[in-house]
This record gives structure tokens, C-alpha cells and sequence, in this order.
């Protein structure tokens, strides 16, 4: 028989009763017996706590706002460095600019008969025709790159799938804020010019419009319409973040038919009612352009899918069937192209 001294029991001994891969770990006056740690760690330790939170390839970027404040810094520089590229290369072509923006008042003027842009005080040509027609036409030609820096400020706070959105929201947001302008420019804005410049023919009043002014009503215009027509991102947006549904857009319409329809009455320049439909009907089909959008990115998120095929198809029914009554028209009235609303004429 073993003597103990004092009796306590001698260290650490090797029990039958312990499992494979356990160790039993004798301390004065008790026994404790430690699994293993798994996957073929060191014995006797502990394995490491999951990190928390997501990582940087799954989830979200954690940023401190110190950290926040340096990349909108570096956003910022990015985007002027971008717009002064343009810029300057906007003051190259200032002159063909100019006459770019000026067409539309010299169409309008050639259909009433009368009337010229003219410069009132001494630095006006100069400050509008080299300074602020680059400034706009830089807009326009760096959007593309700003809207980029702006994704890119954004994209940390949200997940790896969301990020891959980059190309499709440059090009879609740029593509609308252009072609807002376009639209404005070849429609919108000649319409209202017109009327704005016959309305007081039959009165015997010639049209002088100071190149300031009419610089002034352009921007307006055409950088409101751009604007305006963001209303689809807008809207994917807020369903994207769960403020807005398809189901609730549908359901509050009117109420954002009838939203539409004042602002289109504060940026349209003239106060009949034919001008402000040319800018209210375009913002109605944006909109439910944009509910669309959000209709889609709901099915995404159910898992479901869009029947874009069957959709193409009556699409291209429906384009065949117009461009043959089109060509019915074309040959039965012998109407021509022309290269401004309603494009067609006698």
C-alpha cells in the first residue's frame, strides 16, 4: 500500500476511467479532467472565440469617424481634381460651347421674326461665354467621375453583393442626369423659349434678351431637368434601404403624380399649361420607371425572377407594329425628317 503524507494523495496519476484523449489534471485535493481542444489544437487548451462581427470580404468595413472624415476628404479632392480636368479642357472649346447654348434662343428668335441676344455691361461675354459655360459643360462631362467618388465614399458601409453595383449605378445615375439634360435642351427648353419670346410680338415688342439672363433661365432649366430626372435612383434607393415598397409606391401614386405636377410647374419657365406638361409627363414615366426598379429588386431579394423574355417579346411586337404604321404614315401623308419636335413635317 502507497503512503500518502499527511494524507493527501500523490500527484497526478493517469486514470483508466478517463477517455481517450483527455487528460486528467490532479491539484492538491481535487481531480479535473480537460478535453482535448478539436481539430488537432495543443492539449489542454482552449480554442479561440469566433471574431465578431463581419469581415472585411462578407460585410461591412468598420471605419472610426476620424476615418470617415479622411476618405470624404480624399472623395472630395478626387472629385474637384476631376471637375478642374474638364474644366480646363471645357475653356479649350468655349466658343463652340457657346454656340452650342446659345442655339436654342437662335431658333427661337428665326421663328418669330425678330429680336438678338445682346451684352449689357463690359465683362458679361467674358464671364459667360469663358467661365460659366465651361463650369456647366464640366458638370455634365465629369459626372460620371463624381458619382464614382460618391459610390466609392458609400460603398464601406455595405456588403460584398451590393458593392458589385458599382458600374451599373455610375452609368444608370449619369446616364439619367445626361439625358435629363438632353431632353430639356432639344425639347423642353425650345418649346418655352419660343413662347416666352412671341408673347408679346402681337404688341409690337422686339425681343433684346441680355446673354445674362437668358444664361441664367438655360442652367435652370436644364441642370433642373437633370436633376429631376435622378427620380428612378431615388426611388431604388429607398426601397433598398427599406423606406419605401413597390406595393406602397403604387398605392400613394396620386400623391406623387400630384408632387410632380407642381414641381414641374416651378421649373417649367412659362405658365401655360402645354409647356408644363412637357416636363410633368416624362416625370410620371420616371417614376414608375422607378417603381419598377424597386419591383425588381424586391423579386431579387425573394429569390424570384422577372419574365424578361416574354416581356421582350411583346415589346418587339409592339415596336414592329409602330415603326409599320410609321412607314404607312410616311408613305401615305409624304411627310419628311426634320431634326427638331415633332421631327416629322409635310
Amino acid at each position: 500500500m502507497d503512503e500518502t503524507k499527511g494524507g493527501e494523495q500523490s500527484p497526478a496519476v493517469q486514470s483508466d476511467s478517463v477517455a481517450p484523449g483527455a487528460v486528467e489534471v490532479v491539484a492538491p485535493g481535487s481531480t479535473a479532467v480537460v478535453p482535448a481542444s478539436a481539430g488537432g489544437g495543443s492539449r489542454g487548451t482552449t480554442p479561440p472565440p469566433p471574431p465578431e462581427g463581419p469581415d472585411e470580404e462578407g460585410g461591412m468595413l468598420r471605419m472610426s469617424f476620424l476615418e470617415h472624415l479622411e476618405e470624404l476628404r480624399s472623395r472630395i479632392i478626387k472629385m474637384l481634381i476631376g471637375f478642374g480636368v474638364a474644366f480646363f479642357g471645357s475653356i479649350i472649346f468655349a466658343e463652340p460651347l457657346w454656340r452650342f447654348v446659345q442655339a436654342p434662343a437662335a431658333d427661337a428668335l428665326k421663328k418669330i421674326g425678330q429680336g438678338s441676344l445682346v451684352a449689357v455691361h463690359p465683362l458679361e461675354q467674358f464671364s459667360i461665354i469663358y467661365i460659366w459655360v465651361p463650369v456647366v459643360a464640366s458638370i455634365f462631362v465629369a459626372s460620371p467621375w463624381i458619382l464614382y467618388q460618391v459610390w466609392a465614399f458609400i460603398s464601406p458601409g455595405l456588403y460584398r453583393r451590393e458593392r458589385r453595383w458599382a458600374v451599373p449605378f455610375v452609368l444608370t445615375t449619369a446616364g439619367l442626369f445626361i439625358s435629363g439634360g438632353l431632353f430639356a435642351y432639344f425639347v423642353a427648353f425650345r418649346y418655352a423659349l419660343v413662347f416666352l419670346l412671341g408673347i408679346g410680338k402681337f404688341a409690337g415688342v422686339e425681343s433684346m434678351i441680355s446673354i445674362e439672363y437668358y444664361f441664367d433661365l438655360f442652367v435652370n432649366v436644364i441642370l433642373g431637368v437633370s436633376l429631376v430626372f435622378e427620380l428612378p435612383v431615388v426611388i431604388f434607393f429607398l426601397t433598398l434601404l427599406h423606406i419605401a415598397s413597390p406595393r406602397w409606391l403604387i398605392k400613394h401614386s396620386r400623391y406623387a403624380i400630384l408632387a410632380i405636377t407642381i414641381l414641374a410647374a416651378i421649373v417649367t419657365p412659362t405658365p401655360d399649361v402645354f409647356n408644363m406638361m412637357l416636363f410633368a409627363v416624362p416625370m410620371v414615366g420616371l417614376y414608375f420607371v422607378g417603381v419598377f426598379a424597386s419591383y425588381l429588386l424586391v423579386l431579387h431579394r425573394e429569390g424570384r425572377r422577372f419574365p424578361w423574355r416574354a416581356v421582350l417579346l411583346w415589346t418587339a411586337l409592339v415596336l414592329v407594329a409602330l415603326a409599320a404604321f410609321g412607314y404607312f404614315e410616311l408613305r401615305h401623308y409624304h411627310l419628311h425628317w426634320i431634326q427638331h419636335w415633332p421631327f416629322l413635317a409635310r
